[in-house]
């Protein structure tokens, strides 16, 4: 009875180590939200840099496997080089040892003072009102959940460690490959190998030895690290072809590097008593985590200068047999939900584009009424479809994104965005009205002069010049742009009015015909219409916090 109990409290223990890691993560994740999306912003640089960014944002999310699973997404929707996610996975592989670290402090005696980081973080999240303290306060309420977990798991391996039939089944597992498959079945299985190193961590501190000593334990190490690539396999199932290489650019490098350290070990076999045995001696936790962080590490050193070779393996197994289509990959992936700030980042991207087509189907319809030609109807309904279905697609995302747990910011920028998709679909809806006019003034003969039409283009260029500072708030947040964004709207409006008092004038002077009126006034309002919903879109995109900025700047 006392073994079954104490299998209850490691399976208890590591639900709280698993549930507080969850909460450390979201709220970290919460406090670093614009630093996560500026982080993958930054994927385009050098290979070194994607390796920090997968160190860094993987120690944020905890999880080298949602960090690759977001990878595999980015790829997917062709946002992101193989190249870059390469790069990025390697790094991932580093920030995954935190949890390592964070396991072997158990070591240490301050652990029962780390566990009473439980009550503070409750007692702040309690009493303080501002948001980022009471997400502070979650965050080491998580952290404190951990050490709790950690404390659990370690009292059960004790009572295990009292019992020599079980000390005996563990140490008598001593083939180097039945340790890795057994580190690489289980990873598989929890589909955490930070679970898995955590409960290896524990066993070691309790003093139960895995495989008879030696190297023994650094193999079932190196499976964990084969096992983990299961999440991003399962995620890129549905991918295409990139999307799958990424996944299996993963798995590459995750089984070379276990192959080439466990034939290491093979050959070095008293490998752990010159090195982290000797170097950490009496603290087997802190061996265990150290190995962790220099597998990673060295495998990470060894295949950085062999980036493009990895996606040039990944090309040639992985072919691309998919029918060519004008269907685009959308940026709204699934597997960003599970980093809500991730996920806006890509509304963004969508918006953009969203925009993009509502305001290229405008001009169009602006140049198809100067030029008094249906050239471009087609193209005009084709380009209104797909801005609906996108329309559509953003806003059933946002809900997704709204189900999960978010930082404050992220609440108004969800609540934001669905008014930036209002706004973008008006945009589109104007340019139908303006092709409707071309319409409508061909089969009436209407005519209109030069200077009308130089007019009318002239509107067009400022509201496209409108356009692209609108984008550089919105997704480069870039509101040193709103001096000229508000300038911009202010001359678009003076044009309006400029040119309804020119019109009225050659009406009077008879220079204009009373029949052509009716169309000309409604194509400048619903042009002047579209410039005064992208000056929404702008100003629904910055944070209270821009908007602070900018009437201090004022």
């Amino acid at each position: 009875m006392e073994y079954f109990y104490a299998v209850m409290q490691l399976f208890a223990g590591l639900g709280g180590f698993l549930i507080g890691f969850k909460i450390l993560s979201e709220n970290t994740e919460k406090l670093a939200d614009n630093g996560l999306r500026n982080l993958f912003n930054r994927a385009n640089k050098n290979p070194l840099t994607g390796v920090g960014i997968g160190v860094v944002s993987t120690a944020i999310v905890q999880s080298s496997s949602a960090t690759t699973v977001m990878v595999v997404g980015f790829v997917n929707a062709g946002v992101m080089t193989l190249t870059q996610a390469t790069a990025i996975i390697m790094g991932a592989n580093i920030g995954t040892t935190v949890t390592g670290q964070i396991a072997a402090l158990q070591s240490f005696d301050f652990i029962a003072v780390a566990m009473a980081l439980t009550f503070v973080g409750v007692v702040m999240d309690m009493a303080f009102k501002k948001d980022r303290v009471k997400t502070a306060g979650l965050m080491l309420a998580g952290l404190g959940l951990v050490f709790m977990g950690l404390k659990f798991m370690s009292a059960a391996m004790k009572i295990f460690r009292d019992s020599a039939a079980i000390v005996q089944a563990f140490s008598s597992i001593s083939n180097p490959v039945a340790l890795l498959l057994i580190g690489a079945l289980v990873t598989a299985i929890v589909q955490s190998s930070s679970a898995v190193t955590a409960i290896v961590i524990s066993m070691a501190g309790a003093g139960i030895i895995i495989g008879g000593g030696g190297n023994a334990v650094y193999y079932v190490i190196l499976g964990t690290n084969i096992g983990t690539c299961v999440t991003a396999l399962l995620s890129s199932v549905a991918a295409n072809a990139n999307g799958k290489r990424a996944a299996f650019i993963h798995l590459m490098f995750n089984v070379f590097g276990s192959v080439i350290f466990f034939i290491l070990l093979l050959f070095w076999q008293n490998f752990a008593v010159v090195t982290f045995e000797k170097w950490f001696a009496g603290q087997p936790s802190i061996q265990i985590a150290m190995f962790h962080t220099f597998f990673n590490v060295a495998c990470t050193l060894i295949f950085v200068p062999f980036i493009k070779v990895f996606v040039k393996i990944s090309e040639k197994v992985i072919k691309d047999r998919s029918l060519p289509t004008v269907e685009r990959q959308t940026y709204l992936d699934e597997r960003f939900l599970v980093s809500p700030s991730l996920a806006l980042l890509q509304v963004t991207k969508e918006l953009e584009y969203m925009c993009g087509i509502a305001v290229g189907a405008l001009e169009k319809a602006t140049k198809g009424f100067v030029a008094q030609d249906l050239i471009y109807q087609d193209e005009i309904k084709k380009d209104n479809v797909i801005v609906a279905r996108i329309n559509l697609a953003i806003i059933d995302y946002l809900v997704e994104v709204s189900n999960r747990e978010l930082s404050l910011t992220d609440e108004t920028l969800v609540s934001r965005y669905h008014h930036v998709v209002a706004d973008i679909m008006r945009i589109s809806e104007l340019a139908e009205n303006i092709a409707r006019y071309t319409v409508n003034s061909i089969k009436r003969n209407l005519q209109f002069s030069d200077e009308v039409k130089s007019e009318i283009l002239n509107m067009l260029e400022k509201i496209k010049t409108l356009y692209a500072d609108t984008m550089n708030v919105m997704c480069n947040r870039k509101n040193q742009n709103m001096p000229e964004i508000d300038k911009l709207e202010d001359e678009i409006d003076a044009l309006r009015k400029k040119l309804m008092e020119d019109h009225i004038a050659r009406l009077n002077e008879g220079k204009c015909k009373a029949e052509s009126s009716g169309v000309f006034i409604n194509l400048v309002c619903n042009l002047e219409r579209a410039s005064d919903h992208l000056y929404y879109v702008a100003n629904s995109a910055k944070t209270e916090k821009d908007k602070k900025n900018n009437e201090k700047n004022a």
